[in-house]
């Protein structure tokens, strides 16, 4: 038996390493990575994100019946990308077409449902049976939680009475908890806003039990009274064990009693631009109260482009911890042309930061507008 010595073994060792090599090297040509994202061939923009000069759309191609392909695959990347559970709806106002990402499921609306409860009221004034001039009072029992700048106010003169414009303002404009509880109230309650959800078919929109039950509850307590005054409620809140409070707010997120959809609350966009829900004039008083909104600058309406208008309604909920949840931004956005779209971006939980936060809402409306075929 002739046994091979090392010199002798060595070449046949160096060729099939070379051969081993060669090989390799020619399938990693050959195959692309995993997980890793390729260059789009249609030079669709890269995601807001990276801070860099998006490249031109491409030529639109009848996109008044069908979304850009390039505008629901930037806004894809946004959603799949962003920490947490969101939801996104797009819809053209003026045309036939809708998208979005989890945007069936039911999110957190909180001061996003305001919108709902102004509609009730409106659709009252509409039928005779209420008036924008009629006095509510408001006294130190009426106060609520969290944003109530009217606060201030009632305590220091111990009521005051308002209008139902004013306090459509504040609730609207200024997102006021206290002005919206009392326009609730004057509505006929929670029953009512219900009515007239089903009334005008908006599908998957909820309506909670108003702002101091609904926040009470998010946070594991009973309501009483005092907890409106200063920081009473705060102080209470954090006396509560952290699992009771986590508990509770994880039972809220996964059935939030004031849930919507995206996509149903940017139906209801629609209708509202389109005048099917309210009489002329309360659609216009509406919509000219929400291009006011001081709320959320920073959010949707940061994006949308220069000589666009733009009137929306945020919503912002409780923290625990690292999470934030109901941060939340729906709009609609009309070009110069007057063609409009309902956007509608609700953050259900996120650690994301609110710059963060932030940026996500630009850029969704950032690329409506970019895509847009005017």
């Amino acid at each position: 038996m002739n046994i091979p010595t090392h010199d002798e073994s060595r070449p046949m060792i160096n060729f099939r390493l070379l051969l081993t090599v060669l090989l390799t090297a020619t399938l990693a040509a050959c195959v692309s990575a995993p997980n890793r994202p390729t260059t789009p061939q249609n030079n669709a923009p890269p995601p807001i994100y990276q801070n860099r000069a998006p490249s031109a759309p491409p030529p639109a191609t009848n996109f008044r019946e069908q979304a850009n392909p390039a505008l629901v695959r930037e806004i894809e990347a946004l959603w799949r990308t962003f920490p947490g559970t969101t939801g996104i709806a797009v819809k053209r106002i003026d045309g036939a077409w809708e998208f979005g990402f989890r945007s069936d499921e039911y999110f957190p609306q909180q001061s996003v449902s305001k919108l709902w409860v102004a509609m009730t009221l409106l659709d009252k004034i509409d039928q005779g049976q209420a008036s924008l001039s009629d006095p509510i009072r408001i006294g130190k029992e009426d106060l609520t939680v969290f944003h109530q700048p009217m606060a201030v106010e009632v305590e220091r003169n111990g009521a005051v009475v308002k209008t139902v414009y004013t306090l459509l303002e504040m609730a609207l404009a200024s997102s006021d908890n206290t002005a919206n509880d009392a326009l609730l109230r004057h509505a006929g309650g929670p029953d009512a806003v219900r009515r007239f959800i089903a009334k005008n078919s908006l599908g998957k929109i909820r309506f909670g039990p108003g702002e101091r039950l609904l926040q009470s509850g998010i946070a594991g307590m009973e309501w009483r009274q005092n907890l409106s005054y200063g920081r009473t409620f705060y102080a209470a809140r954090a006396k509560i064990p952290v699992e009771q409070r986590r508990q509770s707010l994880e039972a809220y997120l996964a059935d939030p009693v004031d849930g919507a959809s995206p996509m149903a609350i940017a139906h209801a966009l629609d209708k509202l631009a389109r005048g099917q829900l309210l009489s002329d004039n309360s659609t216009k008083l509406l919509q000219s109260i929400l291009k006011r909104t001081r709320s959320g600058p920073n959010r949707l309406k940061a994006g949308v482009p220069a000589g666009w208008e733009f009137l929306h309604k945020t919503g912002t909920g409780q923290d625990l911890g690292a999470v934030s949840t109901g941060y939340n931004d729906i709009g609609i956005m009309t070009a110069p042309d007057g063609t409009r779209y309902a956007v509608v971006v609700m953050l259900g939980d996120t650690t994301a930061s609110i710059p963060e936060r932030m940026r996500l809402m630009q850029a969704v409306t950032r690329a409506v507008g970019r895509y847009h075929p005017g």
